[in-house]
């Protein structure tokens, strides 16, 4: 199937081909058609790295009038990477469309540069929950005339406190607007929300585990004891000379200490963790991107919305606590039809884990060594 067939408009299907983004994925073939032709709620179930900001993003711009110099749409996502990742595609997409302006706002960055920003016209606002709920106390922003709402990885936000500020921001919207909510899983505390802010009859599309992981990803893991792993590390990049990708850890200070071992070792190593400022983190993803930079090691939480293409490989340094996390590290390699590979180091212990993991995502791991 063709976004064509799903009622994409010529001028964003141009955007599209260009960005070689040419085939539907499964939550796009599910809710694009949907969201284009009707106004209704919707609450899309999938697995991070599956294409949901297509999904959203291609109907979303379809509704927007450009004449009108209002705030037409709303999209909540829980990191400021996420958001601004939005935030850019969105102005991918419409490359040869009427001109649809999307602001990005955050916390992080001062909040004086923002509300310049969006004195400038506006239809379309990606934020993350608390910046957005500052921006309407201090009257930046008026969200009284939005039509469409959109929250993207809400389990996430959730999980990241953000439940008092998303019911903020929706009591606030009540009235003649619609939901569109997407997310990997559906905790208690989001059918809370769903069942206070979404309508009943709203349209509900859930992709199966095994149609969401990306085909084009070899899961591989080592075992070997806790003390050599950075020696295990060294070796795997010896051997992957040139190639670019991202290491994951798990907590803030295992990222700041073995990105110090890394440099150490004459790596070209950028960091990325939740309590860098939003000055420091841009200055290493520009370096990333550029490929003046070939190794990131990363937190969960920091790496979302990393989108860089031609990324090698994803390396678990430490597994993730959830198995969500693991879909989405290893999503950030094989991006737009590319392969990649995804490689876990494990102790004896996290066997298990592994089993679990093939399990619950329909995948195989192969071991290596």
């Amino acid at each position: 199937m063709k976004f064509s067939e799903l009622g994409v408009p010529k001028d964003l299907n141009k955007g599209l081909k260009e960005m070689g983004i040419i085939n539907p994925t499964k939550i796009q073939e599910q809710s694009i058609p949907v969201l284009i032709n009707n106004r209704v709620d919707f609450i899309g179930k999938a697995q991070t790295g599956t294409g949901k900001t297509a999904a959203f993003g291609i109907p979303l711009l379809t509704t927007i009038d450009s004449q009108k110099k209002e705030v037409q749409a709303l999209i909540l996502a829980p990191t400021r990477e996420l958001g601004q990742q939005i935030a850019k595609q969105l102005f991918k997409y419409t490359k040869y469309t009427d001109k649809i302006f999307t602001e990005s706002v955050y916390g992080g960055e001062k909040i004086e540069i923002q509300l310049s920003r969006l004195k400038r016209p506006t239809h379309i606002i990606v934020a993350t929950p608390g910046r957005l709920i500052d921006l309407i106390e201090r009257k930046a922003v008026d969200i009284s005339k939005i039509k469409t709402i959109v929250l993207d990885e809400a389990d996430e936000m959730l999980s990241m406190g953000f439940k008092k500020d998303l019911t903020t921001i929706l009591s606030k919207t009540k009235g003649y607007r619609n939901v569109w909510l997407f997310s990997a899983t559906m905790p208690s505390a989001l059918n809370e929300i769903i069942n206070s802010y979404v309508d009943k009859n709203a349209v509900r599309v859930s992709i199966d585990k095994n149609d969401a992981v990306n085909k084009g990803i070899d899961h591989h893991f080592v075992v070997g004891e806790e003390v050599n792993k950075l020696d295990t590390l060294t070796y795997f990049l010896k051997s992957n000379k040139n190639q670019r990708g991202i290491i994951f850890t798990k907590t803030k200070a295992a990222a700041r200490k073995l990105s110090k071992q890394l440099i150490a070792k004459n790596y070209e190593v950028g960091l990325l963790e939740g309590d860098m400022t939003q000055k420091d983190r841009d200055k290493v993803m520009r370096a990333f991107k550029k490929g003046t930079m070939e190794l990131l090691v990363s937190t969960d939480v920091a790496a979302r919305g990393i989108d860089v293409a031609d990324l090698a490989f994803v390396v678990h340094y430490q597994l993730p606590d959830q198995i969500e996390y693991y879909t989405h590290r290893s999503g950030r390699t094989a991006r737009a039809g590319k392969t990649g590979l995804s490689l876990a180091f494990i102790v004896k212990q996290e066997l298990k884990v592994i089993r679990d993991l093939e399990k619950n995502l329909g995948i195989k791991f192969t071991q290596i060594r």
